[in-house]
């Protein structure tokens, strides 16, 4: 199982120490390091600056919002990406939630699977550099019908450098797991539990199965964001997770369009999640942090002492999980690095 390195989205600044821990990622062999956006900053801009420090390290945006870019900018910022860094890119990108969308960049959300499925397809047309790009699809018209009519199809001047750039779909629901499984090239999952591998595992296998399917299990990847805190005291460490463990279940979302509540109701944890949810949406954050049970960041993290991880990770080992992504300044990079090995 490989290792890579999430840095997350800025807060209200830079991140601290993204720098030192980019570098302190790769010295260490972490196969990846993934950026990712929500309404602040954007996940291309520091993967770039932080490419440019890096020699082997592969880059990956997790994610990239796709209601943030039409697909034709996604892809061209994506052959950018891979040129300037000798094709280390990986092109993560996801549909977020109808608050984003539709609250910030002012899209509509509907038919987020069938959305995604066109915009894979056109970034793939770009990439693929094969002919002019056209598409008169539901949600995307290249050329687009009704305008001047003046409109000519394109394809980029720049000649990517590799045809077959790795594209993953961030999916938490079933059918947006199968479809990852079907037209991507890898799936990043949130909140992902060996409890819960055999039901991905199936929508995953649902996707292979499909007509036109580019992969298998065999050569897909699945890159996990796992907490990973080596600590002696388990339910300290479990205490600096709960926090944004709250800020999902509770708050990402409206409280009938909440994907990361989902996931955790299906992880048999549906009480626990409606009741933080419940204290969340109320403005009682501390109450819904309180109302987090230890067990649940157990089966979605990797905490405690050494042997304790060494012991729990025989059971991420068995699952889908190709690459855990782990997060943290340099040092506890470092020390979960050497727990898991």
């Amino acid at each position: 199982m490989k290792l890579g390195f999430h840095l997350g989205y800025w807060g209200s600044g830079p991140i601290p120490g993204a720098r030192e821990s980019v570098l302190e990622a790769e010295r260490l062999g972490f196969d990846s390091v993934w950026s990712a956006e929500a309404y602040g900053s954007d996940a291309f801009t520091p993967l770039a600056w932080l490419g440019a420090a890096t020699s082997r390290i592969k880059l990956g945006t997790n994610i990239v919002q796709m209601s943030a870019r039409t697909p034709t900018a996604t892809a061209m910022s994506a052959l950018t990406m891979d040129h300037l860094s000798g094709g280390r890119f990986v092109l993560g990108l996801g549909a977020s939630g109808p608050q984003v969308v539709e609250g910030w960049y002012g899209q509509p959300y509907p038919k987020p699977l069938a959305r995604t499925r066109e915009y894979v397809e056109i970034v793939r047309k770009v990439l693929a550099r094969e002919e002019p790009v056209t598409i008169d699809g539901q949600f995307f018209q290249l050329p687009l019908k009704g305008g001047s009519g003046l409109g000519k199809p394109l394809k980029p001047t720049v000649h990517p450098l590799r045809a077959d750039l790795p594209i993953y779909l961030a999916a938490e629901g079933p059918k947006n797991v199968a479809l990852a499984a079907e037209i991507c090239d890898g799936w990043l999952p949130l909140f992902f539990s060996p409890k819960s591998d055999g039901f991905y595992r199936a929508a995953l296998e649902e996707g292979f199965a499909r007509p036109g399917a580019r992969r298998s299990l065999a050569d897909f990847e699945v890159a996990a964001s796992v907490p990973v805190i080596v600590h002696d005291d388990v339910e300290e460490a479990a205490s600096w997770i709960k926090p944004p463990l709250a800020l999902y279940i509770g708050g990402m979302g409206a409280k009938s369009v909440n994907f990361h509540h989902d996931v955790f109701a299906r992880l048999g944890y549906a009480d626990v999640a409606d009741k933080v949810q419940e204290l969340y949406l109320a403005g009682r954050k501390e109450e819904a942090v309180k109302a987090i049970p230890t067990s649940l960041v157990e089966d979605t993290s990797l905490i405690g002492p050494p042997e304790k991880i060494r012991e729990e990770l025989a059971a991420w080992e068995a699952t889908v999980v190709t690459t855990l992504l782990l997060r943290g300044d340099a040092g506890s990079l470092a020390r979960a690095a050497k727990a898991l090995s």
